[in-house]
């Protein structure tokens, strides 16, 4: 696989749990994220923050706090969520390598763009539609009735 799975599928991977299973309206802690995406909870806090600051996660305070979607997820495409979290994909320019100047670095950006023009036509909404299309059943939000 030539895409890197670290930080960007681990974001990708939050933000689907939580509109799986949050949507706007509920939320999920971060340990349940943690022990459903089989990840560390410390290890994905950096992430959440990040996904918080920009806007893509909603922080709630409080015991009965979490995260929820920041916005719907047809709004919020794959790779605004990879933007997000990853360093510049720019290349640092070491040297007069002109081998790595004039072949490499515009063939790299090439397929970046090409990466992010596919991602960019991706939102969490595709996603949440693949997994119905699997099988998988959204957690009712629906409120309990205690009426006789």
């Amino acid at each position: 696989m030539y895409l890197r799975r670290d930080r960007a599928l681990t974001a990708v991977s939050i933000m689907l749990d939580v509109a799986f299973h949050a949507g706007r309206s509920g939320v999920v802690s971060g340990a349940d994220i943690a022990r459903r995406g089989d990840m560390l909870r410390r290890g994905i806090e950096p992430v959440l923050q990040g996904l918080s600051r920009a806007g893509l996660l909603a922080s709630v305070r409080g015991p009965k706090g979490g995260y929820r979607l920041g916005r719907p997820p047809r709004t919020i495409t794959l790779n605004e969520i990879v933007r997000t979290v990853t360093e510049d994909p720019e290349m640092q320019e070491e040297g007069t390598n002109l081998l790595r100047a004039k072949v490499l670095e515009p063939f790299w950006q090439q397929m970046d763009q090409e990466v992010s023009e596919k991602m960019a036509s991706v939102t969490l909404e595709h996603l949440l539609q693949n997994a119905e299309e699997a099988g998988m059943q959204r957690p009712s939000r629906a409120p309990i009735s205690f009426s006789i």
